[in-house]
């Protein structure tokens, strides 16, 4: 006699279930394998006696509800007195619900009081009642019953004190996902653990047979806690594995060695710095002159509050591969921000950035800036200079980026603001050094959680710059609830005018350009790929109509409260040459306020304005509140940010403004944005549209267990790159992370 071979994970889920149910969780929830369907977790578990919560219920959502049968009612209908309505009332032991058939009377003896069951259906409302309109259901079984009427084991599968409910989908209710892993638990064969016996023991880890079956079955809170903390160690370790191997692969990589050359541009620029480094910028530019002296790529991530100096570290950085006889190329997501590094890196470099020129320093390099806007003449000159090697500095847009740049021997990669820029078009810029890799420093003035940059940025070393350069004012942040205290909004331009008066300058700050503007974008390349930078939701209260606009606001302020003072705009869709004329009258003190977009988030640099008032604050995200309000209190003066709103008291939105006026440590607000926002897909493949594999895995709540597999895997990694000695962890760590996931890190 024959014996049937039993299913494994990798085996077709027609296997274990049949090809028509099989058919169905293919087709509506991409599940082809028998491991596809044990990784498809439960989204909760209810729990008789202590179930969901009726009263948060929302009219038009689609729910599973766990409850138990109170009352039943059979009566005529109204306008067909021949046809019977069955309503029955279902409860959690709180709230009630209205369940309601049509000519299906029959059911009456199925649902009995004092019976629990699974309720699936779309939330209505009818006299002022919620109810569920022909619903599908399960009912639970009883002690000691066998078998529910439908012929279903409910017994086996519903006599846990956990009840799993499962991500379902139209003809495919959370009953027949569970049915289905319930048959598959049962016939599949022994499970195969990949993960190494030494780290499940030093980890306290259940095997993953016992998981798997813990997190579809639980029979206690611990059981289930156990199942879901090996499988977060699953998902975290083949993330960290990854990262692991491209670290590894990174370091083995050859790459020219740029060392620091005593007399060179690096050591005249320090004699020349009119201020004290902070220790912070001295440690962090000793880790970085080091691994620019390696004979492999330098991939460095370096995040610094506003204000940190992080631009003077990556200046010394670029001068240090100059002396050694190579290019920098510093990449800027904006025109503004662009214009703004080539003015501030030649007014530090001085006679050092005007070689070629009568009054050049001995020592001397040139800074050229190439943008897409700039006239032919210009151009051309720029890509002579990067082309020829005459600029050591070459500082740009994604212009950078386009065919027909050409640099002499590309050395250094400086990515500022990184979140602004896709993934490809990072990589076309390091193409630019040809065969040999170039050093990568990438800069971010968006404080990352530790979480985060141990996933999103677990391939790269990380710096980070706490402290502030002396010099530096504390900068002062209220909330103005306009719709609550309506009087704050004109003290608000009355504080503008006072510090107008004393010889200070003001930004305000709108979220929009204006109607008449098409598309009405803020400049900013596409692929602002990372998910956790994004600004989170806007409530709906803030969301009732069109965000304050710069050309609708600057002339009404013209006119009213600020019409004694010169007023400026600045927005991404200006012509470039109005937008540095617009800039360079601001910093010449030529303009008193300028009314701008969030163009002036990263490195506007003018030190005499100390107020900025951002109108409709609850539209912009925790970290970039604290990108903009950066941009004042960088002189003497103290500086003033004030956050306009009309967000009632206790909305999410005012908890955001609230939390920002609380603090300006960036590093506390990252983590709140964290918490605030949705943690998206830290492998990226959120681009794409496909589903993220980090399904239990919390960047939020799982910080010690993230750090715990990044030192195993990167230890396992050393002492074995490829897991050669481990095949079945390697074949689990490729299906988490897959050939696109792996792309997307190693260009990351």
């Amino acid at each position: 006699m024959t014996s049937v071979q039993r299913p494994t994970l990798a085996s077709p889920l027609r296997d274990a279930v049949g090809a028509k149910t099989a058919n169905a969780l293919i087709e509506k929830l991409g599940l082809e394998t028998v491991g596809d369907l044990l990784h498809h977790y439960p989204r909760r578990y209810a729990e008789r006696g202590e179930v969901s919560d009726l009263g948060a219920l929302e009219i038009g959502e689609h729910v599973t509800v766990a409850a138990k049968i109170e009352k039943i009612t059979v009566r005529p209908m109204r306008q067909k007195p021949r046809s019977k309505m069955l309503e029955v009332t279902v409860t959690d032991g709180r709230r009630n619900l209205q369940l309601t058939f049509f000519n299906q009377a029959w059911r009456e003896k199925q649902l009995t009081i004092g019976r629990w069951g699974l309720f699936s259906g779309k939330v209505g409302q009818f006299r002022d009642k919620l109810q569920l309109n022909q619903p599908d259901y399960q009912l639970l079984a009883e002690p000691g019953e066998l078998a529910d009427s439908d012929g279903s084991n409910a017994l086996a599968e519903f006599a846990n004190a956990l009840i799993p409910v499962y991500p379902a989908a139209a003809n495919v209710p959370t009953w027949v996902i569970a049915r289905a892993v319930r048959a598959t638990l049962d016939i599949v064969a022994d499970v195969d653990d990949p993960m190494p016996e030494g780290i499940r023991r030093r980890r306290h880890l259940i095997d993953l047979a016992t998981a798997l079956r813990a997190i579809h079955q639980p029979t206690s809170k611990s059981e289930l806690y156990q199942a879901k903390h090996r499988l977060k160690w699953d998902e975290a370790f083949g993330l960290q594995a990854t990262l692991a191997k491209r670290r590894q692969a990174a370091s083995a990589r050859p790459a020219k060695a740029r060392p620091s050359r005593p007399g060179g541009l690096r050591e005249a620029f320090d004699a020349a710095l009119p201020f004290a480094l902070t220790a912070g910028q001295a440690d962090v530019g000793d880790e970085i002159a080091a691994d620019l002296a390696a004979e492999h790529p330098m991939h460095r991530l370096l995040q610094g509050e506003v204000g940190s100096g992080k631009t003077v570290v990556a200046v010394r950085a670029m001068l240090q591969v100059v002396d050694a006889g190579g290019q920098a190329a510093l990449l800027a997501p904006t025109e503004v921000l662009a214009a703004q590094h080539a003015r501030s890196i030649r007014a530090m470099l001085g006679p050092m950035a005007r070689a070629g020129e009568l009054d050049a320093a001995e020592t001397s390099t040139r800074v050229a800036l190439l943008t897409g806007s700039l006239p032919a003449a210009a151009r051309r000159a720029a890509l002579a200079e990067a082309a020829d090697g005459a600029a050591g500095i070459v500082v740009g847009t994604h212009a950078l980026l386009s065919e027909g740049v050409e640099f002499a021997d590309l050395g250094l990669v400086v990515i500022d603001e990184q979140h602004r820029f896709g993934v490809e078009q990072r990589d076309a810029l390091r193409s630019k050094a040809g065969r040999t890799p170039p050093h990568v420093l990438v800069m971010t003035a968006t404080p990352i959680p530790r979480t985060v940059a141990m996933t999103v940025f677990g391939d790269l070393e990380t710096s980070a710059l706490t402290q502030l350069p002396s010099g530096r004012s504390p900068i002062a942040t209220s909330v103005v609830p306009v719709a609550e205290k309506p009087a704050w909004l004109a003290r608000a331009w009355q504080r503008v005018t006072e510090e107008v008066a004393a010889g200070h300058q003001a930004y305000v700050v709108c979220p929009r350009i204006g109607e008449s503007l098409a598309g009405d974008e803020e400049e900013e390349p596409d692929g602002a790929d990372d998910p956790n930078l994004e600004p989170p939701p806007e409530d709906d209260a803030a969301a009732k109509r069109p965000p304050l606009a710069v050309l609708d606001v600057a002339p009404k302020l013209a006119e009213g409260p600020l019409s004694e003072l010169r007023i400026g705009v600045l927005h991404g869709k200006l012509p470039p040459d109005e937008k540095d004329a617009v800039m360079a009258d601001f910093a010449g003190r030529r303009l008193d306020v300028l009314v701008a977009t969030t163009v002036i988030e990263v490195g506007v640099d003018v030190p005499n304005s100390t107020a900025m008032v951002i109108m409709d604050a609850d539209r912009f995200g925790v970290s970039q509140l604290h990108q903009l309000r950066g941009r004042v209190g960088r002189g003497s003066a103290a500086g003033l940010c004030l956050l306009v709103t009309d967000a009632p008291a206790g909305t999410k939105a005012r908890e955001r403004l609230d939390a920002v006026a609380s603090t300006t440590d960036g590093f506390e607000l990252a983590q709140l944005d964290l918490e605030q926002r949705r943690e998206g897909d830290v492998l990226g493949v959120a681009q794409s549209g496909r589903r993220s594999r980090l399904k239990l895995l919390s960047l939020l709540h799982d910080e010690e267990l993230i750090r715990d597999a990044r030192t195993e895997a990167s230890t396992l990694v050393a002492e074995d790159p490829e897991l050669n000695a481990y095949p079945g962890l390697a074949a689990a760590v490729n299906a988490l992370v897959d050939d696109d996931a792996a792309d997307y890190l190693e260009k990351t």
